[in-house]
């Protein structure tokens, strides 16, 4: 009984570190990254990624804004974790697809595409749309697993 309180100890330890978020010193870096202007506040307009994080993990941001109080609390807890995610091999994955326009939108915002145009659903489960990526126009993809590709 002993040896499997062990294990069972060691297995939730190991996947809780192995999906940790970032590090303290990550989560500063990012939010200096994202405090454009420096005023202890993340809008919208500067980290479109991380409100879209939020809105992902149902959380909320105070008048569309984040203090950085609850950018840290949230970057530690694996809120940004999708703005750091890496897309599955193959991906887009065809499957049956529950996002919501919205919420598929909000997929594309968090992995760092912006101007995300309006997104049909393929045949395949795969929402499809425009968005600019590193300053271009690019064709993205969002399978229902949440990966965001660009093709």
């Amino acid at each position: 009984m002993r040896r499997i309180f062990v294990f069972t100890m060691a297995l939730l330890l190991s996947t809780s570190f192995a999906n940790a978020a970032m590090t303290d010193a990550d989560c500063e870096a990012a939010f200096k990254k994202a405090d454009i202007n420096n005023d202890g506040i993340v809008t919208e307009a500067e980290g479109a990624q991380y409100l879209a994080s939020m809105r992902i993990a149902n959380k909320t941001a105070t008048d569309g804004k984040i203090q950085k109080s609850d950018f840290m609390m949230n970057c530690k807890s694996g809120v940004y974790e999708s703005v750091t995610r890496t897309t599955d091999p193959g991906a887009p994955l065809a499957g049956a697809n529950s996002f919501t326009e919205a919420q598929a939108r909000d997929r594309a915002l968090a992995a760092g595409y912006t101007t995300v145009s309006a997104l049909a659903k393929d045949d395949k489960g795969v929402w499809r749309g425009t968005a600019m990526g590193d300053g271009k126009s690019v064709k993205v993809a969002i399978d229902f697993k949440g990966n965001v590709v660009a093709n």
